[in-house]
């Protein structure tokens, strides 16, 4: 038996997706990989989920309400005082170049296989996990 990977606390998850069949599927495979997920369908109930609790992924399709609302929702997010990791979840990208200067972690093209997507997922947030802690200044108490 290999070594078993100890998780202190399940990972907060935020999926919005507007296809419900989607969000129940993706929901699944990561609640089955020990993510805590809750789900939006639209960028405002992701925008009250986001408001309402700190999440330590956003996951966002991008065509919903409109052709870029994903986007919304990552920049919601990259506004939170926990600053989750995002990733952003699709068939298809705009055609502009626009995208590339939103604040999105990684770009997940659909159709993905569960397993590629979790271990995306898993090494999206070691890396957001290492980014943040080199960039918190060190505890230093008394003089």
């Amino acid at each position: 038996m290999g070594p078993r990977r100890y998780d202190p606390m399940p990972r907060r998850v935020l999926l919005v997706d507007d296809d419900p069949s989607v969000l129940l599927s993706l929901k699944a495979v990561l609640e089955l990989h020990h993510f805590d997920v809750e789900t939006a369908v639209s960028v405002a109930e992701a925008q009250r989920k986001l408001a309402a609790g700190a999440f330590e992924l956003v996951v966002t399709d991008v065509r919903m309400e409109r052709e870029a609302s994903g986007f919304e929702v990552i920049r919601t997010a990259a506004r939170q005082p926990c600053r989750p990791a995002t990733a952003v979840l699709t068939a298809y990208l705009p055609q502009n170049e626009q995208w590339k200067h939103e604040p999105v972690d990684a770009v997940l093209v659909k159709p993905i296989g569960t397993r590629d997507l979790v271990q995306q997922l898993e090494n999206l947030l070691a890396r957001h996990q290492t980014r943040q802690k080199s960039q918190r200044p060190d505890d230093v108490s008394g003089p």
